[in-house]
C-alpha cells in the first residue's frame, strides 16, 4: 500500500525538514512499514529534495517531485528535467494535478508529454485524475478513463514500461472540508483498478482530494494507498493512517 504527502509550497525549507525528520521517524519504528504493509513517500518542494533524500532513505520512504519538464534538457529556463531529478534520488513525480491544470494552463497534451519522460527516465509518474464536477461515480469514472488513457497516449505509442501511480482527486473535493463520498471513491477507484489490471505499466491507484485520517478504513479494498495533503501536516496524523493500515492487515 502507497501512503505519501504532497508538501505543496505550505511549507519552508525549515519546516519541511522538520515535518520529514519526525515522519520518518515513525515511519522507521512502524511495524507496517518495517514490515512492508505501506511504501510511504513525501514529495517536497524542488529545492528541499536533496535534504529530504537524506533524511527518507533510512526510513524506507520514497521522494517524490511536484513535477518535471517533458525534456530531458534544454534552454527551459527555471524548469526541471526528469534527469536530474533521477540523480537526486527521486522516484516519483506528480504530474498533471488540478492546480497545475488550472492556474498554469497544463492540458491532457503537456501531462502526456511529461508522463512520458518521467516512465523513460525510470521515475513513477504520480498521475492525478479527476472529474471537475461532482455527479454520478459511473460519469465520474467514465471521465476519468478517458483523462487516464489522454494522460498515457505518448507512453503508450513509445511501449514505455514502469511504474505508474494514478492518484485519483476529484476536482471538486481538492481542499474541501471532506473528502468525496466513500461508495463515490470506491466506485470509481475500482473502475480505475479495473482499467489497468492487464495493463504493461505496473499501475496502482490512490485516492486524494481532502484525504485523512479514518478514510482508509472505510475505501481500503477499492484502492492501493491514500494521496494525503493538508490534513497530515501534523506528522502524527501520518502515524494514525500508518496504524490503520496496519489494522487492515491484521485483519484479512
Amino acid at each position: 500500500m502507497l501512503i505519501g504527502s504532497s508538501l505543496k509550497m505550505y511549507f519552508g525549507r525549515a519546516r519541511t525538514l522538520e515535518w520529514t525528520r519526525a515522519v520518518a521517524a515513525i515511519c522507521a519504528e512502524h511495524p507496517a512499514v518495517q514490515g512492508g504493509v505501506v511504501e510511504p513517500f513525501v514529495i517536497p518542494t524542488f529545492p528541499s529534495i536533496p535534504e529530504v533524500v537524506a533524511i527518507a532513505s533510512d526510513a524506507r520512504m520514497l521522494v517524490g517531485a511536484q513535477d518535471l519538464h517533458w525534456e530531458d534538457s534544454g534552454a527551459f529556463t527555471g524548469e526541471v528535467s526528469a534527469p536530474e531529478l533521477a540523480e537526486h534520488g527521486v522516484s516519483l513525480a506528480e504530474i498533471g494535478h488540478a492546480e497545475r491544470r488550472a492556474m498554469f494552463g497544463e492540458s491532457d497534451a503537456t501531462v502526456a508529454l511529461k508522463v512520458a519522460a518521467a516512465l523513460r527516465n525510470g521515475i513513477a509518474p504520480v498521475l492525478c485524475i479527476g472529474e471537475t464536477d461532482e455527479g454520478a461515480p459511473a460519469a465520474a469514472a467514465a471521465a476519468c478513463i478517458r483523462q487516464l488513457e489522454a494522460s498515457l497516449a505518448l507512453a503508450r505509442e513509445a511501449d514505455a514500461i514502469g511504474r505508474l501511480v494514478v492518484a485519483y482527486e476529484p476536482v471538486w473535493a481538492i481542499g474541501a472540508p471532506r473528502p468525496a463520498g466513500d461508495d463515490h471513491i470506491r466506485a470509481v477507484a475500482s473502475a480505475l483498478r479495473e482499467h489497468l489490471a492487464d495493463d504493461q505499466l505496473d499501475a496502482q491507484v490512490i485516492y486524494g482530494g481532502s484525504a485523512g485520517p479514518g478514510l482508509l478504513p472505510r475505501i481500503a479494498d477499492s484502492v492501493d494507498g491514500m494521496f494525503l495533503g493538508r490534513f497530515v501536516h501534523d506528522p502524527a496524523a501520518f502515524g494514525t493512517i500508518l496504524d490503520e493500515a496496519l489494522a487492515l492487515r491484521g485483519a484479512r
